[in-house]
């Protein structure tokens, strides 16, 4: 059981794919980093040694991932809503913020649709 950035990493995955549970680190993060540190990523994150996690952490500390970036990220969105801009009006009212149309396909963003009492007469 292999613990990164306060992440517990699944035994059963190869270690490109274990690292995708770490927020802020994608596929190509992943195999970025790997590359730098020379690890193959389809060893089994199970079978990697503790110096081989250890250079993976050092690595992995010059990325912005999860609290930082979660925090960066709800600052940003904050800063939008705060100035009442488009895009911070769109958040604080948890519509689709890049242009995507709400008639239809919105289902993700916008919810179950609700019944609007007293409408019928």
């Amino acid at each position: 059981m292999a613990r990164i950035a306060w992440v517990v990493l699944p035994n059963g995955k190869h270690v490109e794919i274990a690292l995708t549970y770490i927020y802020g680190i994608w596929k190509t993060t992943s195999k970025a980093i790997l590359e730098k540190v020379k690890i193959d990523g389809t060893t089994k994150i199970e079978t990697i040694s503790e110096v081989d996690l250890d250079r993976i952490r050092d690595e992995i500390k010059n990325h912005m991932v999860e609290g930082d970036l979660r925090r960066f990220v709800s600052g940003n969105i904050k800063r939008l809503q705060e100035i009442r801009c488009y895009r911070g009006i769109r958040h604080a009212k948890r519509l689709p913020v890049r242009g995507q149309r709400t008639k239809t396909n919105a289902k993700t963003r916008k919810g179950k649709s609700t019944a609007v009492a007293g409408k019928k007469k």
